[in-house]
């Protein structure tokens, strides 16, 4: 096959997906919309930046690695903003060359992994192009339909186009393939649930053989989740000293956060940063090692999908307190295989932190049901195998 994927070439997601069909023999070619050099044998790379994605790169190597300069004088929120405003006016641009490309390559698929703004920009390009077009699938990440696209009416059209234009959808949750289907997303066009990085590497993800993550005193709680619009870093800050008072040996490390203005000032604020480690970006193998050494993994977001950070704590035995939100009830039952709580409470937190640290046995349990659903719902080789077969399908029907 000749594939065309547009994607953050920068993105572990992305490129997890993307190197199985490099493995398999494919023809690949790479858009990106950031400046990025992933280490995968790619037929062509090519930059096609939008508002933002090249200018931000730049001030993040003068800023010296400390940041973007974006994530130097704005939070999370505001920059989601300023991309929700301006981004959407580069898209007409970046899809003429993205048109001229399509033309060059003549692919037998096209692949978006996101709608915004990827799929959106081969939306507007596959408008320019003449018929018979390549068949455009488009995945949707966790925050498509319910962060950005009612964010501004710009966004919202843009988004109904993108799922006008598909002819088919990846989705890593039910949730937003049922949305889909709501804002326009025909029934008559094909769909498949998948993982967004095709899954959990077990090789990689695996629980530690002693089972510290789910038996002893408890001890370590984990946050992958970084700083984003949509996680609630205010209800997990504000939860650290709560949980402390109760429990005071706890350790909290939190990967993505280090030299992040936004971190630094929650916990000096809070008075927590002997219990609070905030690392670095960490490989995926440092990231499995941390997820061995802790009992508890948190996601506190308020929209999600279902995370892959999630799916991988849970393969490596993490007891999982999570954001009471639709997506993440297809995968958590509360007191069964983990906590649901309200995303915006730190003392619901707090409180569902200090009863699974007093509680191993249903560490234990919950442990044995999450291996066991990551096994049947998110293994890598199976779930490839499956988006694979998916790809052919649609290749044949065009």
């Amino acid at each position: 096959m000749k594939l065309l994927f547009i994607a953050d070439g920068r993105s572990p997601i992305a490129l997890n997906w993307i190197e199985y069909f490099i493995g398999q023999g494919n023809e690949v070619h790479l858009v990106s919309i950031y400046p990025c050099e992933p280490d995968l044998d790619f037929a062509s790379l090519n930059v096609i930046p939008v508002a933002f994605s090249g200018a931000v790169e730049q001030a993040s190597a003068v800023a010296g690695g400390r940041g973007s300069f974006l994530k130097k004088i704005a939070t999370p929120g505001v920059r989601t903003w300023l991309r929700h405003q301006f981004v959407p006016r580069s898209l007409p641009q970046a899809a003429s060359y993205l048109q001229n490309l399509i033309t060059n390559l003549q692919p037998d698929l096209i692949h978006a992994m996101r709608i915004p703004y990827e799929g959106m920009f081969a939306a507007l390009a596959l408008n320019m192009f003449p018929a018979p077009r390549p068949p455009l699938l488009v995945s949707v990440w966790g925050n498509d339909f319910t962060l950005h696209a009612p964010a501004t009416r710009r966004l919202s059209h843009l988004t109904k186009l993108t799922l006008q234009r598909t002819a088919a959808l990846h989705t890593d949750c039910q949730r937003d393939l049922d949305l889909a289907r709501q804002l326009g997303f025909s029934a008559e066009k094909p769909g498949v649930v998948l993982p967004g990085a095709g899954g959990i590497q077990m090789d990689i993800f695996y629980p530690s053989p002693s089972g510290r993550g789910a038996g002893g005193e408890g001890g370590i709680i984990i946050n992958p989740r970084g700083l984003r619009a949509y996680v609630r870093s205010d209800t997990f800050f504000e939860a650290v000293p709560r949980v402390l008072a109760h429990h005071p040996g706890v350790q909290f490390i939190c990967p993505a956060m280090q030299n992040q203005p936004e971190a630094e000032s929650w916990a000096s604020r809070l008075g927590v940063g002997d219990s609070l480690s905030l690392l670095p970006r960490l490989s995926r193998v440092k990231m499995a090692e941390a997820y061995r050494r802790a009992q508890i993994v948190l996601s506190i977001t308020e929209h999600d999908g279902t995370p892959n950070t999630l799916l991988e704590a849970l393969a490596c035995g993490c007891f999982p307190i999570v954001g009471d939100i639709p997506s993440l009830r297809e995968w958590i039952r509360h007191g069964e295989n983990g906590f649901l709580v309200d995303p915006g409470d730190p003392d619901s937190l707090a409180n569902a932190i200090g009863e699974a640290l007093r509680d191993p046995e249903l560490r234990t349990r919950a442990r044995e049901i999450n291996l066991q659903l990551i096994a049947e719902r998110a293994e890598y080789g199976s779930g490839m195998m499956r988006a694979e077969q998916f790809y052919r399908e649609l290749i044949g029907e065009f």
